[in-house]
């Protein structure tokens, strides 16, 4: 399908790779259809939800085990269920971010990731209860690591 969107223009995207959000985003969720968008040059790493049906909304993301290898992201029995599977570790796992300049004031959301079961390509973002883990981490907190995006 022909995509208008926010970052990258007009692009064709798989029908295939369309992500269904039964409960859409927090804060739109009427917004129920996203494409997972990779930016050039960030070897997946830094990516968009860019919607399906409103080409100027897009949320910029990250892969979080780029930034924090040690992320352990667990969800309730219930949203496993929800999601069709078994073991948080059976999801794919994205941090939105709000980005600032300079970069380093940026903001990464590790609480509240969204999950995506690849073989169903439903979504859901969620509220971790454990972990420690905050709605704001500072870009900046997260060292330099080879091979990390930022």
């Amino acid at each position: 399908m022909r995509l208008k969107t926010k970052y990258f223009g007009e692009i064709d995207c798989p029908e295939e790779g369309r992500l269904q959000f039964p409960d859409g985003l927090f804060g739109f969720e009427e917004e129920k259809e996203f494409f997972l968008l990779p930016f050039e040059g960030s070897e997946g790493s830094l990516l968009c939800f860019q919607s399906a049906v409103t080409p100027g909304l897009a949320f910029v993301a990250v892969n979080p085990f780029s930034l924090k290898p040690d992320y352990t992201p667990v969800l309730t029995a219930g949203e496993l269920k929800a999601m069709g599977v078994e073991r948080s570790e059976d999801l794919c796992f994205y941090s939105l971010c709000v980005v600032r300049s300079p970069v380093g004031d940026s903001t990464v959301n590790l609480r509240c990731p969204v999950a995506v079961n690849d073989q169903t390509r439903r979504a859901v973002q969620v509220i971790l209860e454990e972990g420690g883990y905050h709605m704001h981490h500072l870009l900046s907190e997260f060292g330099r690591e080879e091979g990390a995006p930022c």
